[in-house]
């Protein structure tokens, strides 16, 4: 069993924009920038033995908010430039009851039986109190990338930023944590 990283996509990969207080997710391939670091954090699990895939909720789709061709322009640039092993999307909303929305953990265990991922050996970094409810559901320790929007969210751990989370990452991932 292999011992992976999971990442939600926007706030942690890239950038949100903040309306209400609020993160709203980038709904143009245009809007879409990789949040500073982000490439070397990801190179820096690989290197470590660590799988990393991409756990997101993506319902603007649904909703008619974003365009399948322009999700497909962000995962692939995501795929390319980080290199991460797969990225699983819910294109659900609330209301369609499904396994695989954030905080359930669908994502999580279908990853894990696709990749044979030990999920108490793995992580999950996000920025939402969905991410931190759908990693403790899977078994995995939570980190949550602390943010003006998330000061109620609750993980294992709250870091100011990614280098923060790399080293509890690496830390736990060589049993020295």
């Amino acid at each position: 069993m292999k011992k992976a990283v999971f990442l939600d996509r926007d706030g942690v990969i890239n950038r949100v924009k903040i309306e209400g207080g609020k993160p709203l997710s980038p709904r143009s391939f245009g809007d879409f920038q990789f949040l500073p670091g982000i490439e070397q954090f990801v190179k820096e699990l690989k290197d470590a033995g660590f799988l990393r895939v991409v756990v997101t909720n993506q319902p603007d789709l649904i909703r008619g908010r974003l365009e399948e061709s322009e999700l497909k322009k962000m995962h692939d640039l995501v795929l390319g430039r980080l290199g991460v092993e797969a990225i699983y999307a819910c294109l659900h909303d609330d209301g369609d009851n499904c396994d695989c929305r954030k905080p359930k953990p669908g994502l999580l265990t279908k990853a894990a039986r696709e990749w044979s991922i030990d999920l108490p050996r793995s992580f999950f970094l996000g920025d939402t109190w969905r991410d931190m409810e759908a990693g403790k559901r899977a078994g995995c320790t939570t980190i949550l990338l602390d943010a003006p929007y998330n000061r109620e969210a609750r993980g294992d751990y709250r870091v100011e930023g990614l280098p923060r989370a790399l080293e509890i990452i690496l830390a736990a991932g060589s049993g020295k944590e």
